[in-house]
């Protein structure tokens, strides 16, 4: 049995945003001139296509300092937005259309290779995603966390799942922009892995074969890594608010926690079979929290908001840990009321006369709940 493992488990928090015109809510290249303004800050940089924008914490000791952080930079890209001529939303995708093909893609050279290697895939690039990471010690514990939270991926892209809208149009889907990344060749779920030295080997198989262009192209919905020593989830749709963003963390680091407790105590990685992982997170993108989920050791349909409260519960080891449970009950709550990002995009559009006024309804909302300081004139020098 390994030795019990005392860890902080700090973390950190990316999020990606499309930058819109708020008259008719299609993308806008912006990217380079927001970055061109926020020059010397280190925490914005970036992404894939011209019209999307990303942001990264600081390593936070503590969900507070994630709320700081998320809020301090959501309100950076507003005021910057606003100087250039366009709005930063928080969506998993582009609700109308723009110019999204080879010409939008990002002048750098990872960029412009990544487009050389997949050229189909450009034109429904540029999904909008939040990152958490989780620091640990060692990239082998990072493995045997990843082992033991795999089955639990879909809960996280249900209550995350913020990308109905896409052409003008809603898609039917809660998260979109799920069956949109996973055309990717290697979007999926984690397996189980033995080691480390399992884990390298698969990665550089997949960019060996063309998967990718290199193992930061390697996008696994959960993984370790390949810049930081973090485990890192990936499957979740950029949030529509702070509070939302903030209690995806705390879930991650929860699920992190209970993990490491698991193995700590000699319990083995449970063998849900990847298929049924693929299955449950199919039907977390169609639903959200909303219809029929996918039980994934038994195959049965489930209410979501049933595996929500299983997750939940499955989490109170790590949660005790962290201290981090009566926050994340609160936020919980909170989505649980007033629904996923998805079910108040619905709201926002049924209340919208024109594309204009939903985008800057989803812009509004990208920013509630930062402080009116912030917002007045970030940290831009003029």
């Amino acid at each position: 049995m390994a030795a019990a493992v005392e860890l902080p488990f700090t973390i950190g928090v990316e999020e990606e945003f499309l930058l819109v015109d708020a008259a008719t809510g299609r993308v806008l290249p912006a990217a380079p001139d927001m970055l061109r303004l926020l020059d010397g800050e280190p925490a914005v940089e970036a992404e894939f296509m011209r019209y999307q924008i990303e942001t990264a914490t600081a390593v936070c000791a503590g969900l507070g300092q994630v709320r700081a952080d998320l809020g301090r930079l959501r309100a950076l890209l507003a005021v910057a937005a606003d100087r250039v001529g366009c709005l930063p939303v928080a969506s998993g995708v582009m609700p109308f259309a723009g110019r999204t093909g080879s010409s939008a893609v990002t002048d750098r050279p990872r960029y412009r290779a990544l487009a050389a290697r997949f050229p189909e895939l450009v034109g429904s690039a540029g999904t909008c995603g939040c990152h958490v990471h989780i620091g640990l010690p060692s990239r082998e514990l990072g493995i045997q966390a990843l082992s033991r939270l795999r089955p639990w991926l879909p809960q996280l892209l249900a209550i995350s799942a913020n990308s109905p809208y896409a052409l003008g149009r809603d898609t039917g889907w809660a998260s979109w922009r799920h069956p949109l990344w996973s055309r990717w060749p290697t979007a999926r779920p984690p397996e189980i892995w033995a080691d480390a030295d399992q884990y390298d080997a698969s990665v550089r198989t997949l960019v060996a074969g063309g998967a990718a262009i290199d193992p930061r192209g390697v996008h696994l919905y959960a993984r370790l890594s390949p810049r930081y020593p973090t485990v890192e989830i990936r499957i979740t749709d950029v949030c529509l608010s702070v509070d939302e963003a903030v209690l995806l963390a705390g879930l991650v680091r929860a699920m992190v926690a209970t993990a490491v407790e698991e193995f700590s105590d000699g319990r083995p990685a449970p063998p849900v079979r990847t298929e049924m992982i693929t299955a449950a997170l199919t039907a977390a993108a169609r639903h959200g929290l909303d219809g029929p989920g996918v039980d994934v050791v038994a195959g049965d349909a489930v209410p979501q908001r049933d595996l929500f409260e299983r997750f939940l519960a499955h989490l109170r080891p790590g949660l005790a840990v962290t201290g981090d449970g009566d926050e994340v009950g609160r936020l919980a709550i909170g989505v649980a009321v007033a629904g996923t990002g998805a079910d108040r995009q619905r709201a926002l559009w049924a209340g919208s006369a024109t594309p204009g006024e939903f985008v800057r309804a989803l812009a509004a909302a990208t920013v509630e709940r930062i402080s009116p300081e912030l917002l007045a004139d970030g940290d831009i020098r003029s």
